[in-house]
């Protein structure tokens, strides 16, 4: 019984690791799925599908969301020793990439909302072309 409650837990660690696992590898495998999240939630909120700008709560949500929940899980995963040795790199990973967005956080957040913006104008003005066409 104690076997199969060990097994569950470890069981729920990867199935939210496999969730998450972005944040505990390389700085640009995080960026990259970090920005992508981003553009999903922005695209969402132009759309009227949410409510806030993700723009408005992404720098300080990110800190929280690696304080409260991946560094705890990547702590987790290196205590049940499911990886191996590996278990430690996410974690090492995990708190670097935590460290780096809090330094470089809010620029990148910026960053994110320039290149939306510019998109944004890119569609705008390949639309008005396009009108153009059926004048």
């Amino acid at each position: 019984q104690s076997t199969n409650r060990k097994a569950t837990i470890v069981i729920e660690h990867l199935i939210q690791a496999s969730d998450v696992a972005h944040t505990m590898q390389h700085w640009h495998i995080y960026r990259k799925w970090n920005e992508r999240l981003f553009e999903e939630m922005y695209n969402a909120f132009i759309d009227g599908r949410a409510e806030k700008n993700p723009a408005e709560f992404w720098y300080q949500g990110e800190l929280g969301f690696f304080d409260f929940y991946i560094v705890p899980l990547a702590k987790k995963l290196e205590e049940c020793g499911v990886f191996g040795v590996s278990s430690e790199e996410y974690l090492n990973y995990a708190l670097r990439n935590r460290q780096e967005w809090s330094d470089k956080g809010q620029q990148i957040v910026g960053d994110m909302m320039q290149k939306l913006s510019q998109g944004a104008s890119q569609v705008k003005r390949n639309d008005c072309k396009q009108d153009m066409l059926f004048l």
